[in-house]
């Protein structure tokens, strides 16, 4: 393909960048916040684009700015090529982990990161000893938007697969654990659903809520547990549990690592849970960015690895 370089002129890609970030933040004051520039500069970008392309693009309504017809067929065309050209800027043919000074963004949530990270900077620090890993937490639920949006490099966690521009590979399937430190149970024995009704428990929801895949077992037999605190994180769940007699169901590899350094007990669980699985994820992207690729091998190696990452 022949390209006119004419057509070119007065086009500056930091603004279709710009574009893109205006379109998807339906906001200049956001949009200057992701860009790490002032509002004066969005606004003035956006003054130009529109002049560009001969539409307002973006006008105000009763929910802040909302797209032309012209502004959303732009963004389907011109993000698919940003993608590439991102893909081409950041196309590496050689990753020297020795010598590499990188530094990369990946997204975790809480017990992921109190789980891997530990073996995970082990490795970098024989392998790769001046990359830096910026953590940033994650969830299921955000996973996605966060790859779309830039706020992270590679996220690590129990996504649902994902659109045909998200990458993803397989980390390690697991279940889950009935994990206690105060309540009375005996090591070694069966968690009766008696006694899994009898003791409050303590629950990890990502969105805030009270119930989850177990309870709607649960109703399906009659039966109802008291959830009586609820956190969207993994990291108080081993005090909790010290101070009062009760109940968590979490991963089984976090169970085990709590056995093993926190002192806290595990059984199976009574309620029967589907295993699931946790994936690492990219944008299309970045497939050719042989960095990244090098450091979801080493994570999914890792993970892996067998029982003992888990003790």
């Amino acid at each position: 393909m022949q390209i006119k370089e004419s057509h070119f002129r007065g086009v500056d890609l930091n603004l279709l960048v710009t574009l893109s970030v205006l379109l998807r933040e339906r906001s200049v004051s956001r949009a200057a916040e992701r860009l790490h520039l002032g509002q004066p500069a969005v606004s003035g970008a956006l003054a130009r684009l529109r002049e560009l392309f001969d539409d307002p693009l973006l006008v105000r309504s009763t929910h802040g700015m909302a797209p032309t017809a012209r502004a959303l067929e732009l963004e389907r065309r011109l993000l698919p090529a940003l993608a590439e050209i991102e893909a081409a800027l950041l196309q590496r043919r050689e990753f020297d982990p020795l010598a590499s000074d990188r530094t990369f963004v990946i997204g975790m949530p809480d017990w992921i990161e109190l789980w891997l990270a530990p073996f995970l900077l082990a490795c970098l620090a024989v392998h790769a000893p001046r990359v830096r890993l910026a953590i940033v937490p994650t969830d299921p639920f955000r996973g996605t938007d966060m790859l779309e949006r830039g706020e992270m490099d590679l996220g690590v966690g129990p996504f649902a697969r994902g659109p045909a521009w998200r990458r993803e590979r397989d980390v390690r399937s697991m279940g889950f654990r009935c994990v206690y430190g105060a309540a009375p149970l005996q090591d070694g024995g069966r968690l009766s659903l008696a006694d899994y009704l009898r003791f409050p428990h303590v629950l990890v929801s990502y969105r805030g809520g009270f119930d989850s895949a177990a309870d709607a077992w649960l109703a399906t037999q009659g039966h109802a547990r008291e959830v009586r605190y609820s956190s969207a994180r993994f990291a108080s769940v081993p005090a909790i549990l010290h101070g009062i007699a009760a109940l968590a169901t979490v991963p089984a590899v976090l169970a085990d690592q709590w056995c093993a350094s926190a002192g806290l007990r595990q059984l199976p669980s009574p309620v029967p849970l589907p295993d699931f699985t946790v994936l690492a994820a990219w944008t299309t992207a970045r497939d050719s960015d042989a960095g990244l690729m090098w450091l979801a091998d080493r994570i999914a190696s890792l993970a892996g690895a067998g029982e003992g990452l888990a003790t």
